[in-house]
């Protein structure tokens, strides 16, 4: 059976192999990031492709014999894959966004391979390409954008001045800056901070300022990138594990939030536990949530969400 990432594999290795007759197999296999087995496992499945009638005048005639690949009596799918409207949409604002980051600098070849991407997409694609405007960096300070890229270019130390949330303080701090990276919609510079003695990922529009230092950054063997495929925001096995309840208002909790546990309990609620680091961060979105949900554990969670809920009414209280 042939999976569906194999069949445009094939689908654009035919036209590849035809446009360049003689290829040799090992630089085959590294242009389409497979393993020489890999490639021979699909030229044998080439060797049965073609047109309706399966007699040897129909099928696709391939060979490899000394690593070099031949191919022939391909024509039906020699015109390589095209990029669909929505394909070609995706891959051209993409395009525009690494074109507005600070630290990427030749954008003059982006911009000419904007033009020709936008040239051979369809219709559709390039209208929406050029109707979008994009701001990668909306709330970072200028000066800022402009110290954290310097600085990660020419790897040098940075000075900076962080808002931390969920602390709801202000910190100095030097960090070694190592790169820049985009995680849902916001950009942050991942660095080892000495304060925190390990690596942070600092987003960019939390810092207040932010100086380069002239010395060379010099982290530790330790130091090592942050995997943020699954986000930014990373709970330890140390931190409390708090019990939430929620309506079908505040289930935007289990998108936003890493859970270890969601408990369907009917007519659109959940029952969700996860782990708060800071539990004044649990009260502010304990009290962010409202009637669409409330903390239901461990003590004394739930009290002091009561407590800063009843602060917060009697402030009311006293500015009328």
């Amino acid at each position: 059976m042939m999976t569906t990432d194999r069949l445009p594999r094939l689908l654009a290795l035919v036209p590849y192999l035809i446009s360049h007759p003689g290829a040799q197999v090992s630089e085959v296999a590294t242009l389409f990031g497979l393993t020489e087995k890999q490639l021979v496992d699909d030229l044998q499945l080439v060797w049965m492709c073609g047109l309706p009638g399966h007699t040897p005048g129909d099928l696709i005639d391939v060979s490899w014999d000394g690593g070099e690949i031949i191919i022939d009596n391909a024509d039906a799918i020699a015109r390589p894959l095209k990029l669909g409207v929505d394909e070609a949409s995706a891959l051209l604002v993409a395009l525009r966004m690494l074109a507005e980051l600070p630290e990427f600098e030749d954008r003059e070849v982006l911009g000419r391979v904007i033009a020709k991407l936008e040239g051979a997409a369809a219709d559709g694609a390039a209208a929406v390409s050029s109707q979008v405007a994009v701001d990668a960096l909306p709330d970072a300070d200028p000066g800022v954008r402009v110290a954290v890229a310097d600085a990660v270019r020419r790897g040098r130390r940075l000075s900076i001045v962080y808002y931390v949330p969920g602390r709801d303080e202000v910190t100095p701090r030097e960090v070694d800056p190592l790169r820049m990276v985009m995680v849902d919609g916001r950009s942050y510079v991942e660095a080892w901070c000495y304060r925190a003695e390990g690596m942070r990922m600092f987003r960019l529009d939390r810092i207040q300022s932010a100086r380069v230092l002239d010395v060379p950054v010099d982290p530790p063997e330790e130091a090592e990138p942050i995997d943020v495929t699954d986000g930014v925001f990373r709970p330890s096995d140390s931190d409390a594990l708090a019990e939430l309840e929620l309506t079908s208002g505040g289930r935007w909790v289990t998108e936003y939030y890493p859970c270890e546990e969601v408990a369907e309990l009917g007519d659109g609620r959940v029952r969700v536990t996860l782990r708060a680091r800071d539990p004044a961060w649990l009260v502010r979105l304990a009290l962010r949530l409202g009637d669409t949900g409330r903390v239901i554990g461990p003590e004394p969670l739930p009290a002091l969400v009561a407590k800063a809920a009843q602060d917060a009414l009697a402030n009311y209280e006293v500015a009328s």
